[in-house]
């Protein structure tokens, strides 16, 4: 048995350098399965993205996606990638496991929770506001360390953790509060703040939008009272008037809390993210 890769049209770049290119997994030339591999270049050094794998069921399990794998490793350190990633959907077991198996490492999660026709109350005594400009300041900043912070604290080397910072907040907050599709919003106790959530919208795929929590947190002194879960309601008040009826967040995979309040309140796991250095 001999498994290759053909590709199926020439090399794509895109005007950052970025390539991509699709494959049929060929087994002794005869067609079994096909392979799609992209760029990202978010985190600095760029990395090779596998956003495709599927073996035809008929040649399933005789060895053929791993080989089909390690020949894609290959061509993205051709590439000049320093690592590849995935996201794998939660139901593909298959999949995962095969990718846990070459060295690949989950890092985070995304999920997805169907939301209610009627909004949330909040616990008595919590109100919502929107975020003003003199604490947005101090907020930005205190986001962008943490952001970066929680990448370093995963692997990711400070040069990298910094430039995917960088990216995330020109892409999403170009305006600062006034950033189209952007909600920031505090919640307040006895009229002290005692946590926040970023709410916007993503696409999940071509055509499908739903409301997305970037960011929720409560000030250390401030845990255990049950602000974060109150915070997770209000978002999905903030959702509401978007008319998506969904709402997603990503969440390391480290956070056992959080991805355990997140589930406590509904929220299902879509996609696991996955990683392996290629140096």
């Amino acid at each position: 048995m001999t498994t290759t890769l053909r590709p199926t049209g020439p090399l794509q770049k895109t005007d950052d350098g970025m390539a991509s290119r699709g494959y049929e997994v060929c087994d002794n030339s005869r067609p079994v399965g096909v392979i799609e591999l992209g760029m990202d270049g978010a985190f600095g050094t760029p990395a090779g993205v596998l956003r495709r794998l599927r073996i035809d069921e008929a040649d399933r399990r005789r060895g053929r996606g791993t080989i089909a794998v390690l020949a894609a490793e290959e061509v993205l350190r051709g590439w000049g990638c320093g690592q590849v990633v995935a996201s794998v959907p939660a139901e593909a077991e298959g999949a995962l496991r095969l990718l846990e198996t070459l060295g690949h490492t989950e890092r985070s999660r995304n999920m997805l929770k169907e939301l209610d026709r009627e909004p949330p109350v909040l616990p008595a005594g919590l109100a919502g506001r929107r975020m003003e400009e003199t604490e947005y300041a101090l907020w930005a900043e205190l986001s962008f360390d943490g952001f970066r912070q929680s990448w370093v604290d995963r692997g990711l080397p400070e040069e990298q953790a910094r430039a995917k910072a960088e990216s995330s907040r020109r892409q999403l907050l170009p305006d600062g509060l006034a950033s189209p599709g952007t909600s920031i919003d505090v919640l307040v106790h006895d009229g002290e703040v005692v946590g926040h959530v970023w709410v916007g919208t993503r696409e999940l795929s071509p055509g499908v939008v739903v409301a997305f929590v970037y960011d929720v947190e409560v000030p250390e002194d401030q845990r255990g009272k049950g602000y974060g879960r109150a915070l997770m309601l209000h978002a999905e008040r903030i959702a509401d008037g978007t008319g998506t009826g969904a709402l997603g967040l990503h969440v390391f995979a480290g956070n056992a809390p959080a991805i355990g309040l997140y589930e406590s309140l509904g929220y299902v796991t879509t996609h696991r993210n996955v990683f392996k250095s290629l140096l």
